[in-house]
């Protein structure tokens, strides 16, 4: 009989240690860390369809502008110009979206918290910085998927209020 229990508890032991080990192994992969993660990012169409609202808007507003459309990471998507927005406003614009991906909030937004003698002022010196306002991050889902900047209206207001209108055109398009 005392052969029969050892056996009892060994085989019992082994069958418990096999599980622990496989409900170990299974746990310790879905800890880790996948090497790799998937973002959502713009079509070329929704980015263009957000730049032709702005670019409307301000014309609605006889403002001459040049509006860009960036992804999350700054690299440009679109850029319109209006035929008669000067000659600065394409890069400006590109610029304002950079800056407004770049550092997730409004080039507004930027500006007021990089003004002379704040602590993040030395900011507006880095390259492509446009501390002025006329762009807006495109978010949806509680992620980044880019920038709108407008550049060649009246003061930056008027530029973020068409670069609000090519947000607001395609929030029905990127919400999930």
């Amino acid at each position: 009989m005392r052969v029969h229990v050892n056996n009892y508890f060994r085989s019992n032991f082994l069958t418990s240690v096999f599980f622990a080990s496989i409900l170990f192994a299974a746990t310790s992969a879905s800890a880790a860390e996948s090497p790799t993660y998937t973002v959502k990012m713009l079509t070329p169409e929704t980015a263009l369809k957000a730049a032709q609202a702005a670019l409307a808007k301000c014309r609605k507003n006889d403002f001459q502008i040049a509006v860009a459309v960036v992804d999350r990471g700054g690299i440009v998507q679109v850029v319109l110009r209006d035929r008669f927005a000067g000659a600065h406003t394409p890069d400006t614009a590109v610029n304002k979206a950079w800056t407004a991906a770049s550092f997730k909030q409004s080039s507004a937004g930027l500006a007021a918290e990089t003004q002379s003698g704040k602590s993040m002022s030395g900011i507006r010196q880095l390259p492509r910085v446009v501390a002025a306002g006329g762009a807006l991050p495109i978010e949806a889902g509680g992620n980044l998927l880019g920038a709108i900047g407008v550049s060649g209206a009246p003061g930056g207001d008027a530029d973020e209020v068409c670069a609000a209108a090519g947000i607001k055109a395609i929030t029905d398009d990127i919400e999930f």
